[in-house]
């Protein structure tokens, strides 16, 4: 390719990361709000947040772009920039699935934490803040992770709006040279470098927040290193107990002997 065209490249893979910035952002953003409030004490906040998760998870993406670039502007008489578009239909989009991560997370804590709250008379954004949210974040992040994977993939759905992300920018340039195989293999690659570099800082971020907590994170060598020693150790006490019983086997046999001494020292005191 000319140098135009990697320049052109390049600004695509710049606005795709900038979406995907801005809908991560509002994404999670929706997501801890949502999630939160579908554990609300209320009924009528838990109604509307799951009213809001249902409408969203239960629609396309790609639909949801469509309505949020076209249909909504003429019902409120202003126009939308594509990329303001997108970040508000994908992020609104993938926080409805977001906040069944929160929300799980959060009901996954166990329950004598909140009552330890509650005990210390802790207000619910006490609880919340300082109790719930230090745990259960860490287990988001897996999650997340996923998530974050997936908006990255469907920000290539911007492209019909004309939106010169990654997506547009490569099918230019096929335009241009003819060459599907090789600028295909181009952007198959590029999402793929985007998505191992957000893998291993979510992983990164993973260890550090359960560090934080007390629960470091073990690789497989050292998850295996940790059964073997319990494995070693439930055998060496059950060692302990069967010698237990042997020497209380042994005290039984002594005991024995000695009454049947006795009941011979008897016998022969008798015939004297």
């Amino acid at each position: 390719m000319t140098t135009g065209l990697w320049e052109l490249v390049l600004r695509g893979l710049w606005t795709t990361l900038q979406l995907l910035f801005f809908s991560a952002l509002l994404a999670g953003t929706v997501s801890f709000a949502v999630g939160v409030a579908r554990t609300h004490r209320l009924w009528i906040v838990r109604f509307l947040a799951g009213f809001y998760t249902e409408v969203f998870r239960g629609t396309s993406a790609l639909v949801m772009i469509f309505w949020v670039f076209f249909v909504l502007p003429p019902a409120f008489g202003w126009q939308l920039v594509p990329m303001w578009a997108g970040t508000l239909a994908l992020g609104l989009t993938y926080g409805a699935y977001g906040s069944e991560i929160v929300r799980g997370a959060l009901n996954a804590v166990d329950p004598a934490q909140r009552e330890g709250g509650i005990a210390l008379s802790f207000t619910p954004w006490q609880r919340l803040r300082l109790i719930l949210l230090p745990q259960a974040v860490p287990e988001m992040i897996p999650s997340f992770c996923n998530l974050l994977v997936e908006l990255l993939k469907g920000t290539s759905l911007v492209s019909i709006m004309g939106m010169g992300d990654l997506a547009f920018s490569g099918n230019l340039v096929r335009l241009a040279l003819q060459e599907s195989a090789e600028i295909y293999t181009y952007l198959l690659i590029g999402y793929f470098l985007i998505a191992f570099a957000l893998t291993r800082l979510m992983r990164g971020l993973e260890k550090r927040l359960k560090r934080g907590i007390g629960k470091d994170p073990l690789d497989g060598a050292g998850a295996r290193a940790v059964k073997r020693a319990a494995t070693a150790g439930v055998g060496s006490a059950r060692t302990g107990t069967s010698g237990v019983g042997a020497a209380r086997t042994g005290a039984t046999a002594a005991g024995a002997a000695r009454t049947g001494a006795s009941g011979v020292g008897t016998a022969e005191g008798g015939a004297a």
